[in-house]
Formats: C-alpha cells, structure tokens, sequence
C-alpha cells in the first residue's frame, strides 16, 4: 500500500517531516506541490466533486424536485 509522507526541501535535499523506515533502495515518487496548497487541493478536489456532481444516475432527484 502507498503511505504519503509530507517533507520539505532544505539546501537541496528533501527532509521528511514525520519518521519513515524506508529500506535502502526503497522506491519512492515525489510530487511537487505549489507553494499555495490551497490552490493544489482545490484542483484536486475538482475532479473528484465533477465526477459526482455530473452523474446521470442521480437523475432521480432531478425528478423528485420537478414533483
């Protein structure tokens, strides 16, 4: 299972913020986040809010209003 561990950049090295054990070799992937993570989460969340909002099983309440 992925575990996301938050860490910084301090003269050029990432630093975790938490204690990880971490294998020597251990495969890892870095994603970069904005310095405002505010604007990441809010692109993030996008996705997932369109994907519910545009769903057409949910027809039904459209129906349920129109009564």
């Amino acid at each position: 299972m992925a575990e996301k561990v938050r860490a910084t950049v301090r003269n050029g090295k990432i630093e975790l913020l938490e204690h990880v054990d971490l294998p020597e070799g251990a495969k890892i992937l870095v994603l970069l986040l904005p310095d405002d993570e505010s604007q990441f989460w809010m692109e993030a969340s996008l996705i997932s809010l369109n994907a519910v909002w545009d769903n057409p099983q949910d027809d039904v309440y459209a129906q349920l209003l129109e009564k």
